[in-house]
């Protein structure tokens, strides 16, 4: 288990330095399925953007924690109680993380949930519900964590 341990430590590490900085050049665009979340440092009050996957189902999103729920991001998530989501080209208030209880068998569940969860425990699934769009033409200075 510590071995399993520290090989997901040394992939987040490496995908925080690396492979988030370049995937955030595309991510949330219209055609991307990779998504951003803007958030804050719970302790350092700094503005933050990760890349993230989400699937809209049942007007919430359902974000997966390949890393469990000690990654940076959830935690100033759940400090704040809310977070911007960017997905295909929009912005989202998203509010109220919670834990997301898989059922495969539900009507309308996501085709990539179904092949994804016989895979992962149901406990790195969250979900949190969107409360409106965040008009993305707002100016540079305006955008982000203004809620």
């Amino acid at each position: 288990m510590k071995k399993r341990y520290s090989i997901l430590n040394r992939l987040r590490f490496l995908n925080k330095m690396i492979f988030n900085r370049v995937t955030l050049k595309f991510a949330g665009s219209s055609l991307c399925p990779i998504s951003i979340i803007q958030h804050i440092g719970r302790l350092s009050g700094t503005q933050y953007a990760t890349p993230i996957i989400v699937i809209p189902f049942a007007e919430k999103f359902i974000f997966a924690l390949p890393y469990g729920d000690k990654v940076d991001w959830y935690r100033n998530v759940r400090a704040a109680g809310r977070g911007i989501v960017v997905w295909h080209g929009k912005q989202y208030l998203v509010e109220d993380p919670e834990l997301f209880v898989v059922s495969t068998g539900e009507v309308g569940f996501p085709l990539i949930l179904r092949l994804i969860v016989p895979f992962v425990s149901a406990q790195l699934f969250r979900q949190m519900k969107f409360t409106r769009v965040i008009d993305k033409f707002l100016p540079e200075h305006q955008k982000g964590m203004a809620f």
